[in-house]
């Protein structure tokens, strides 16, 4: 009995090129839900993305009319355009659906919670970022961090030169 198995062709890898990180935002927020936007850039931003002239440090989204509007993340202009070049800290539109939306207005209302770039990369050609829910650490937050951090090397250390490097 012939089985009824379509031919199709294996689905292919998803290929994403990381293109900025934000590494302060894990240190300063606690990351409690992460999601990922398609974004709206212009020709010569996505050049300067591609070749990694970008800066996430100080970016934050924010939820306006109905549209999430990534803020304060800095890309810098394309050195080869002569003409109608990008303004570097320009507000960018991300892409997400209604009900996403929706579902972030509701987070970000609670007191503490903020919209964070965490990284941008490109997926399937296309350039994403992906947005974390985060509450603010405090300081003192921030120092347990650090303390667990070191702790973690330190027993790794130990480890390593108990049982050597085999």
């Amino acid at each position: 009995m012939p089985s009824r198995k379509t031919d199709t062709p294996p689905a292919e890898p998803v290929r994403e090129v990381q293109l900025a990180e934000n590494r302060k935002a894990h240190f300063d927020y606690q990351i409690e839900r992460r999601l990922e936007a398609g974004i709206a850039l212009r020709g010569t931003e996505i050049k300067s993305l591609r070749a990694g002239h970008a800066n996430l440090r100080d970016g934050y989204a924010r939820v306006e009319n109905g549209e999430v509007w990534l803020r304060n993340v800095h890309i810098a202009p394309w050195a080869n355009s002569a003409h109608d070049n990008h303004d570097p800290l320009r507000p960018r539109k991300l892409l997400l659906h209604k009900d996403e939306i929706g579902i972030l207005v509701g987070t970000i209302a609670q007191k503490g919670y903020t919209l964070v770039p965490l990284r941008m990369y490109t997926k399937h050609g296309r350039a994403k970022v992906e947005l974390g829910v985060a509450r603010g650490r405090k300081r003192f937050d921030k120092r347990q961090v650090i303390k667990e951090r070191e702790a973690t090397r330190e027993m790794d250390a130990a480890i390593r030169r108990r049982v050597g490097r085999g």
